[in-house]
């Protein structure tokens, strides 16, 4: 993997988890960079996500460092203001940059006091590891209930050059996008112009951040930036942008799969396909309700072809459409026509649903052209016994 050019990274222990493994990252960007970020609409927000809506507008949009820990969310707390500020002022002085410049974001417990003491003494230790090869151990330092890292990376060749796009991610339960989700730092090297990062994030979010639930909660820390600090030099012609712009959303689609995938529990990966709605927007909504339904989630855990589920979880949705012209296909396997059951091998059926992938194709017949992807994953046992236990 070639990672963009100008970051460095680094991973650290600071004592904020419950067990001594890496739980504060570091991201700097050796030329200030562009930054865009999109944020949770929970009406409860974390301290860092509002310092970091502040810090992005007071820079106009500039970024030199992104601080990031795992295992405290500083949320819903008496100091979470305080900590936030004090940890971004330390990590100013230590870079020799504006305040405003340091992004922070924070993962973990809500309503837990966080020690900012433990960040500001763990700061020289994470100074001195900041490399450009280790944005593998900053990946690690951000999960959760994570079983895995998810990181994804992209080439955009161009006719000056070559650019490079890195994002990381972490989440598996909590998951449930309005506007972003979980934590996710996608970089690139590649030198966009300020007026076109925003409308980039955006629509590549809708793509990708947008299009995944676990469980239908948002969380209070969703923070999803983009930093492109032009360090390949190559600047994207008009016609390029697109190519940028395909490559930053191949790389979220990849990092929000991986949530969906990596879902707290999780045994299966689904992708839903809803196509024929009056709008984009109608499918997404759709297709977003059959994600979210726990009879949906925990039929295909138990690979259960429960087509029943499906049609009332679309008829659910607040979107209007005429049952009668619903076709559903389960793995490519059409279960259902015009709104009723068709002849289908459930024996073979269920044994195709016990891969570790699987699809829900809803079709509405007419005139439509709205469309959506979505993914999900199913619902087990194992979900429950994880957040019946998250904070011991």
């Amino acid at each position: 993997m070639n990672l963009p050019l100008g970051f460095a990274y680094s991973a650290t222990y600071a004592g904020l988890r419950q067990v001594e493994k890496d739980d504060l990252a570091l991201i700097v960007s050796g030329l200030p960079a562009y930054a865009v970020g999109v944020f949770t609409q929970n009406r409860v927000k974390a301290a860092p996500v509002k310092l970091c809506q502040r810090h992005l507008k007071l820079s106009r949009g500039l970024a030199g460092a992104v601080l990031a820990n795992a295992g405290n969310a500083n949320c819903a707390t008496r100091t979470g203001d305080t900590v936030a500020a004090n940890t971004a002022k330390a990590v100013a002085r230590l870079l020799k940059m504006p305040v405003t410049q340091v992004l922070p974001a924070s993962t973990g417990v809500i309503g837990v006091e966080m020690d900012g003491a433990k960040i500001v003494d763990a700061l020289p230790r994470l100074m001195a590891g900041l490399s450009p090869d280790r944005f593998d151990d900053a990946a690690r330092a951000i999960l959760t209930t994570d079983r895995v890292p998810k990181t994804a990376f992209a080439e955009v060749k161009m006719e000056r050059g070559v650019a490079h796009v890195a994002g990381m991610t972490k989440g598996s339960g909590m998951i449930h996008p309005n506007m972003a989700t979980t934590l996710g730092f996608v970089m690139t090297d590649a030198d966009i112009p300020k007026v076109f990062l925003r409308g980039i994030l955006k629509r590549a979010a809708e793509r990708s951040y947008q299009r995944i639930s676990v469980d239908g909660d948002t969380s209070t820390n969703d923070t999803l930036l983009l930093l492109s600090n032009g360090a390949s030099g190559v600047r994207p012609g008009d016609k390029e942008l697109a190519k940028v712009e395909e490559g930053i959303t191949e790389v979220m689609e990849t990092l929000a799969k991986a949530i969906a995938r990596d879902g707290e529990g999780a045994t299966k990966l689904i992708t839903i396909v809803v196509s024929g709605a009056q709008s984009d927007d109608a499918a997404a909504r759709m297709a977003r309700a059959i994600a979210n339904s726990p009879l949906v989630k925990t039929a295909i855990a138990g690979s259960d072809p429960n087509w029943g589920r499906i049609l009332s979880a679309a008829g659910n949705s607040g979107v209007a459409f005429n049952p009668g012209t619903m076709d559903i296909q389960i793995d490519d396997v059409q279960v259902c026509r015009g709104g009723l059951a068709v002849p289908f091998s459930e024996p073979e059926l269920k044994a195709r649903l016990d891969a570790p992938e699987c699809g829900i194709r809803v079709s509405i017949r007419g005139k439509g052209k709205g469309s959506a992807r979505f993914w999900t994953c199913d619902l087990t046992e194992e979900y429950i016994r994880i957040n019946a236990s998250y904070r011991t």
